[in-house]
């Protein structure tokens, strides 16, 4: 293969994400956008060994699987949902089949428990940030999401498939009233314009809806007529969507500033046009303040079921304190307060951590303490209080945590380890990176499962149980004599005879404490160790996984294992 020449091939599996692998000349191309069967015709953008990557350019022949027919007009144009013409079903399988390839390396006989469906199919988010831009360039103002595989151009979703049709209607008439009074959008090379985003979000359960108009502040920009009009603009604004036919109602309008050349929103000063900044949703039982910028679960009735799920995990917290790490605006805080002593959330997003304090007091919940601040720091400030937790959540960003913010949280400094950790994902590959560290601390993977919050999208929520092993416990089992291997239980070998196979077989010294490490791992530790600290949580330095395997093939020559 030859790195720009175009190729054609079938899609053999899919991985995630949203990547379709494909076998040329014996070597393996992941083609993003690309399904398990289709066969594509491809562009070779990138050739490294182990590591090439191609560009989609023609579906040849669909897949078997795509039998779904109904499926969004905009599928295909805008780069927002991958597997819209695959059945729901098949959506699921293969997302649980991508998770499992990803875990079953690392966590050897996995307790995998299947993938959970969302309960509704389609219309299903609360929150949409739709971009301001052309279909082309020069083209009329559009406004919608990016055009699948490019970052400039904008498709019009005006019927978009996975949210309500209010969302709709309130992106048709931002593009209507704005093209018609020939306002321009934030260019991003040349950083010059004044649309930027429409923020909007939407509870199921109460219907209220918030907008927000996201701008620069550059209005030199702006037509001669409007400039020095710019409140009397943002106020027509506001009233083309007040007078919108909408089936739920408008809580909120508001405008933002942002004149950050990233292509993300920010929050540079925000004024209300009409109403409130902030509108309710309803989890569980429970009810919840939702800013622009809060983080939340953007499947409300999905996220009712992945809640459930870690409720269930969790188990009984009758008397336990629990923390909440990347507790965002405290949902899950708040779903496991009620019958624990204590909750604690940990947060580094302000604003998100003033919404949590506000939701604990609108749903009576006193035994609930959020803190603003870095994993890492808050850690440590709640162990000098000799704040101990029974039970820890995590629900990190999509990037994982970090591997210091692993070791404070599973081999705190001064205090025990957690006997339950429960980590809710919504990236399976930093998931499969992250347990890998937790289980050099001890933790094994007791349970996982999927829960499927992006129907039509390659991605997928997921939850682990991790529970903490204690090798010194003891399992009672009996045996007939005649079922002994005499040989091989009574061989044994001296840590000097380890020591000297272990350093003439591999060249490798290890040290008396790789040994006991590794036969603590492997359950044959035969007497207590005098010579151990007599504090449990003395920090002691791991065996690389060199020696480890070094040291656990010798037990198998002296047949120990």
């Amino acid at each position: 293969m030859k790195k720009g020449e175009i190729y054609e091939g079938i899609v053999e599996k899919n991985e995630f994400p949203d990547k379709g692998i494909v076998y040329i000349e014996g070597e393996r191309v992941a083609v993003k956008y690309a399904i398990q069967g289709q066969e594509i015709r491809f562009l070779l953008n990138k050739k490294r060994k182990g590591k090439n990557s191609g560009r989609l350019l023609e579906i040849l022949k669909p897949s078997p699987l795509e039998t779904e027919r109904d499926v969004c007009p905009h599928f295909g144009e805008c780069g927002g949902c991958s597997y819209q013409t695959l059945p729901y079903e098949a959506q699921l399988a293969m997302k649980a089949g991508q998770v499992r390839a990803l875990l079953d390396p690392v966590c050897p006989d996995l307790p995998f428990e299947g993938i959970i469906g969302s309960p509704l199919e389609r219309g299903y988010r609360n929150k949409m940030e739709f971009s301001f831009g052309d279909e082309e360039k020069d083209g009329p103002l559009a406004l919608g999401m990016h055009r699948r595989g490019s970052f400039y151009d904008i498709v019009t979703t005006k019927d978009c498939r996975i949210v309500h049709p209010d969302f709709c209607k309130i992106l048709a008439a931002a593009n209507e009233y704005f093209g018609e009074r020939k306002i321009g959008f934030y260019r991003k090379l040349q950083h010059i314009g004044y649309l930027r985003h429409l923020l909007v979000r939407r509870a199921v359960k109460t219907g209220e809806i918030l907008v927000d108009l996201v701008t620069t502040t550059q209005t030199e920009t702006l037509p001669e007529d409007i400039r020095p009009e710019e409140e009397a603009l943002l106020r027509g604004f506001s009233d083309r969507l007040l007078s919108l036919p909408l089936e739920g109602a408008l809580a909120g309008i508001l405008h933002t500033k942002n004149d950050s050349p990233a292509d993300a929103v920010k929050d540079e000063g925000t004024d209300i046009l009409y109403g409130r900044d902030y509108f309710f949703e309803e989890i569980l039982g429970l009810t919840f303040c939702i800013t622009p910028f809060s983080f939340f679960q953007t499947n409300s009735l999905g996220a009712e079921r992945l809640y459930e799920k870690v409720r269930e995990y969790v188990g009984e917290t009758k008397g336990k304190v629990v923390f909440d790490l990347y507790s965002g605006t405290g949902t899950i805080a708040q779903m496991l307060a009620p019958v624990a002593e204590q909750v604690v959330g940990v947060e580094i997003v302000e604003e998100a951590v003033g919404a949590a304090r506000e939701n604990a007091l609108q749903n009576g919940l006193d035994n609930c303490e959020f803190i603003a601040g870095d994993v890492l720091k808050v850690l440590d400030e709640l162990a000098k209080r000799d704040q101990q937790p029974d039970v820890i959540v995590l629900d990190p960003p999509r990037d994982g945590i970090h591997p210091k913010a692993i070791e404070k949280i599973a081999a705190p400094a001064g205090r025990r380890q957690v006997e339950k950790i429960i980590y809710v994902s919504c990236k399976p590959t930093s998931l499969a990176r992250d347990l890998a560290e937790f289980q050099k601390y001890g933790y094994e993977v007791g349970r996982v499962c999927c829960v499927d919050m992006f129907p039509g999208t390659q991605h997928v929520e997921s939850i682990v149980l991790l529970s903490k092993l204690h090798t010194k416990q003891n399992i009672e089992v009996e045996l007939e004599m005649s079922e002994l291997d005499v040989t091989a239980a009574e061989s044994k070998a001296t840590y000097a005879e380890i020591k000297q196979y272990v350093l003439d077989k591999y060249g490798l010294k290890v040290s008396s404490l790789n040994i006991a490490q590794i036969k603590a791992k492997c359950g044959i530790i035969e007497r207590e160790n005098y010579n151990t600290a007599k504090n449990e949580n003395v920090k002691q330095p791991n065996c690389t996984e060199e020696k480890e395997n070094a040291i656990k093939n010798a037990f198998k020559y002296f047949q120990m294992i």
